[in-house]
């Protein structure tokens, strides 16, 4: 299997499924704000290979809490299901867990593998070598709260994200996708960092069906 990045390949499209929603948010859990990571991230850093658009990837990182269940931008992939998103930041962090919203269809992600401190991966590499950790991703539209294994994540500097396979599509799609964790100081002090600046705070509803989703698959490492 081949890989390339399609930075520059924007004709390619997909039949895209309508993910509105229906049902009113109003009700559903507030989340932990001051454990989401969004202020470290290194935007114009983010690397994403077999996106079907530039900078898609980099986009869907870019939604606030509030843009969560828009259905733009997205990421799509290109020529087969598999993603590779290289996401730096601008300090040490302690991640806690993946936020990541899909679909109900097959072009939800199932497999995910976690790698830290590796800037340099591609396709080939990420199938080689041995991720921090390998998550199962549900086939769902709520944002999913996707727990790792906290001491194999206590000093991340980079995270990819090499989305393996999905349900049985051609194509994989992500939504929304954050992280939360603690910022660490110079000092090791921990930083709080709210998602979004000034945000009304009625907008910081978690949908319906976040959880303590178990992460499975074991982490390497130990």
């Amino acid at each position: 299997m081949s890989h390339r990045d399609h930075d520059d390949h924007t004709g390619h499209s997909h039949n895209h499924h309508d993910h509105s929603h229906g049902h009113d948010h109003s009700d559903d859990i507030e989340p932990a704000l001051q454990s989401l990571i969004y202020q470290p991230i290194e935007f114009s850093g983010i690397r994403t290979l077999n996106e079907t658009e530039s900078n898609s990837g980099a986009k869907v990182i870019q939604k606030t809490w509030a843009q969560r269940l828009d259905a733009q931008p997205r990421v799509t992939s290109d020529s087969d299901e598999q993603l590779l998103i290289f996401v730096p930041l601008a300090g040490a962090v302690k991640l806690h867990s993946i936020l990541i919203r899909s679909s109900t269809d097959n072009s939800a992600p199932q497999t995910l593998k976690l790698f830290t401190n590796k800037d340099d991966l591609d396709f080939g590499s990420a199938l080689e070598q041995t991720p921090t950790q390998t998550l199962t991703l549900s086939q769902t539209s709520d944002v999913q709260d996707v727990p790792v294994k906290r001491t194999l994540f206590n000093n991340v500097y980079s995270l990819t994200l090499f989305f393996e396979d999905n349900y049985g599509d051609d194509a994989t799609r992500v939504y929304y996708l954050g992280f939360k964790g603690e910022f660490m100081r110079l000092n090791r002090e921990p930083v709080e960092f709210l998602y979004e600046k000034a945000a009304n705070p009625r907008d910081h509803k978690l949908v319906q069906g976040v959880g303590s989703l178990g992460a499975q698959g074991s982490g390497h490492g130990l």
